[in-house]
């Protein structure tokens, strides 16, 4: 049988067999172009920007020049050269970047948050680790004039509290332009940029730092809201700022117990949603997390770290969105937030990016037909059709 099949391959005239060839390579291309690059786009092309309360009575130029779009998203976690390998670099990296530039090209943020976690590494990373990690960040995150890039500082950035140091915290600072406190205000929107990494509440030389631009930042937004004729000598000679209610952005959600209330399709899984949270490493302390809220009385707080989603409601009134990772490492389904803000209002919808487990089933089910297709054009494959007549014509034989 297979020394018949083996001639009848040989005598396959050559044109049919590079006919055949060509075939293959463009089913499999096919694949690998929808699987590798199409498949993001149609994916993302599905999410649409939420619309603002209140965006009916105002004109569609109006709300375009006011309303901040804003996409944001968590723990990338870049492998370093310790613990990654270079192929598991390779795939995640390639998902990220096309996710990224395929969403920007599609929604047209004008400005990207990156809660933290950006590298895997960064805690103890060498220089030239550093330089090689930070490299492939720009590349893969490169974006617009048109498109504003704003990354926060965590913990596997800078290190734990006990791995903090001067050094790293400046080493991050000077990439990206990040400093605990600092404020960052678009179209009258103010945005409060949290080193969480550093609310250790003990006194160390960045923490103190920190909490001091914190306070100093906090007393300046308190003043701007006030009304005009409200009389405060503490706040007459301080800079006004748009008054509008911030927005913090850190990598350490505030304290709370566990995920157990948390819930959706991108939760932490049922098995993990009990574990009780650990305060100064999964969560914020509770002291550090009633110190901001007090300090900035906030509209909405936006962090990571957990790798998971969930909503929580401070205090009854003040929402925070933990933002899951962005990485196919850490989740079979990432995502990230689309957020349509004004300095009163916000709107939030959540954009899924492809799922790992559908493209993994899709390769295996082009893999299946390509064996198919090729023992059935070597005849190691014989058709149904055929194997059926062939046992008809030897039962009439007998």
């Amino acid at each position: 049988m297979l020394s018949s099949s083996s001639t009848t391959v040989k005598n396959l005239p050559l044109k049919r067999r590079l006919c055949f060839l060509l075939k293959l390579m463009c089913f499999v291309s096919s694949v690998l172009i929808f699987c590798e690059f199409l498949i993001y786009y149609m994916v993302i092309f599905q999410c649409r920007w939420p619309n603002v309360k209140g965006g009916a009575h105002v004109s569609e130029k109006e709300t375009s020049a006011s309303v901040l779009k804003a996409i944001i998203l968590a723990d990338t976690h870049l492998l370093g050269e310790i613990k990654g390998h270079w192929l598991d670099k390779l795939r995640r990296e390639w998902q990220m970047e096309r996710s990224f530039q395929t969403a920007l090209w599609l929604l047209q943020p004008d400005i990207v948050f990156i809660l933290g976690d950006v590298f895997d590494e960064g805690k103890w990373s060498s220089p030239q680790a550093w330089a090689d990690d930070v490299r492939r960040f720009q590349k893969m995150f490169k974006h617009s004039v048109f498109t504003e890039l704003v990354v926060i500082a965590g913990n596997h950035d800078i290190g734990f509290h006990y791995e903090m140091t001067t050094y790293k915290v400046n080493r991050f600072e000077k990439v990206f332009n990040f400093t605990s406190g600092k404020l960052l205000t678009r179209k009258g929107i103010n945005f409060v940029l949290v080193n969480s990494v550093a609310m250790e509440g003990d006194g160390c030389a960045v923490c103190s730092t920190s909490e001091a631009k914190l306070v100093a930042l906090s007393h300046k937004l308190n003043c701007s809201l006030q009304k005009p004729n409200h009389s405060n000598k503490r706040c007459s000679d301080v800079e006004k700022l748009p008054a509008s209610e911030p927005i913090l952005l850190q990598h350490y959600p505030l304290y709370r117990k566990s995920d157990a209330k948390c819930t959706g399709e991108d939760s932490a899984p049922p098995e993990e949603k009990n574990i009780p949270f650990k305060e100064k490493y999964d969560v914020l302390s509770q002291e550090a997390s009633q110190k901001l809220l007090w300090w900035f009385q906030p509209r909405l707080i936006l962090s990571g770290h957990t790798h998971s989603a969930c909503e929580v409601l401070h205090a009854g009134k003040i929402p925070e969105i933990s933002v899951p990772s962005f990485s196919w490492r850490n989740r079979n389904n990432p995502s990230f937030i689309m957020g349509s803000i004004t300095p009163t209002d916000f709107s939030l919808q959540k954009c899924f990016l492809p799922f790992e487990s559908r493209v993994f089933t899709i390769y295996c089910a082009a893999g299946a037909l390509l064996v198919i297709l090729v023992l059935a054009h070597v005849q190691l494959l014989t058709p149904p059709f055929y194997f059926a007549q062939r046992l008809i014509s030897k039962h009439k034989a007998v």
